[in-house]
């Protein structure tokens, strides 16, 4: 079985000033999570779509989905974790006692705030899953990347021709997903920046899925207005 995890546990602190998580801001017509599920729940290879959030945002969220779906059966509201990877475990749980993990059981995982994301990203991060055991959405970086180890002098510039930026979808069979993260130290833990670095830690293959310039992740002010332009030029 497949599962869509829409992360949406962020309070969006690097949005500014705002009443709200950024997920729930509105570009278009509708709020930003929305348009992102969306993406998901017109794909019939998912059995369900679980959205994982703040405690406190959890009877909202479940009140927009009443609203903008009809089967909302399809989509599950679930609480979220302390941390990306503890979130990403919730759902992992959430699978195991409503439906069972087996060796083929697929979690195709994706920001809540990255609502441009296509069929095609969708389906390469799911048969990629199933055939190689975990993938990861990246982009070919544009810019010299400059490392600074102290943050205030250049330590290495690496060839950039190998260098990627990372977006999601990042999608892994759950059931080998959950054992490696189990089997890390809670230091090795503290390092992770997201779930295929759990994966790198421990020797596993990661595969590339070919992602989009397009497949921006609303963080700031101006990638609210950025949006903006891409929903109107959708």
């Amino acid at each position: 079985m497949i599962f869509g995890v829409i992360l949406a546990g962020g309070i969006g602190s690097r949005m500014g000033n705002v009443e709200k998580p950024k997920q729930f801001l509105t570009i278009g017509d509708k709020p930003i999570i929305i348009h992102t599920i969306e993406k998901f729940y017109v794909n019939s290879r998912f059995e369900q779509l679980i959205v994982p959030c703040p405690n406190q945002w959890i009877n909202h969220t479940k009140n927009l989905i009443k609203k903008y779906f009809k089967n909302t059966e399809r989509i599950a509201v679930i609480q979220g974790g302390d941390t990306r990877n503890e979130t990403i475990m919730n759902a992992i749980r959430h699978i195991e006692t409503n439906y069972g993990l087996d060796d083929d059981t697929v979690i195709v995982t994706h920001d809540s705030v990255r609502p441009f994301l296509t069929h095609r990203i969708i389906e390469e991060n799911i048969d990629y899953a199933l055939k190689y055991g975990a993938c990861d959405t990246v982009f070919p970086a544009s810019d010299t990347i400059v490392e600074s180890k102290d943050h205030d002098v250049i330590s290495n510039i690496p060839d950039r021709s190998i260098m990627y930026q990372g977006q999601t979808p990042q999608s892994f069979k759950a059931k080998k997903l959950k054992e490696v993260y189990e089997s890390l130290t809670e230091e090795e833990k503290k390092t992770l920046p997201d779930a295929c670095k759990i994966f790198v830690l421990k020797g596993e293959t990661v595969k590339l899925v070919q992602g989009e310039a397009f497949n921006i992740k609303i963080t700031y002010p101006y990638d609210m207005r950025v949006a903006e332009t891409l929903i109107k030029g959708e």
